[in-house]
């Protein structure tokens, strides 16, 4: 399986950003997982409100605990609630967001990691994950 380099994972932390300043986006909490889960960077601009960071883990969680995109999870959520409760409650502490700004990151058909942003509205930092994914060189999956 390819792994999720360091410098892969920071090409994705900083073209995010690069995107939400572009666009004039709140500031946003960026973290990327690799397809273990471990973190392999994050970072959180000036100004983000408390707690965004949590979300943004909660978000890529979430994706990598069900091999789901974000859209996908909110979908899920809408129609099985008690579901989504449950592996919220069972993925622990590091949770489980049910909306878009997680993203997959594959390699081919492999899942390799995954993008959990938030701070803006969910299509926003969910359009900074997938600047950042396709400039590492990597496929999105959102779930659409």
């Amino acid at each position: 399986m390819p792994d999720l380099t360091l410098a892969a994972a920071q090409t994705i932390v900083a073209t995010a950003l690069e995107t939400a300043r572009g666009h004039s986006l709140k500031p946003l909490a960026v973290v990327v997982y690799d397809a273990r889960g471990a973190l392999k960077a994050m970072a959180a601009e000036d100004g983000t409100s408390l707690r965004r960071a949590e979300v943004a883990m909660g978000k890529a969680n979430g994706c990598l605990a069900l091999g789901l995109g974000g859209r996908a999870i909110h979908k899920r959520a809408e129609e099985q609630a008690y579901f989504v409760a449950a592996v919220s409650h069972l993925v622990g502490p590091a949770a489980l967001v049910p909306v878009p700004g997680g993203v997959l990151i594959r390699d081919g058909d492999a899942v390799i990691g995954a993008v959990g942003i938030s701070g803006d509205t969910s299509d926003n930092d969910e359009l900074c994950a997938l600047a950042g994914i396709e400039a590492a060189g990597f496929t999105a999956q959102t779930g659409a």
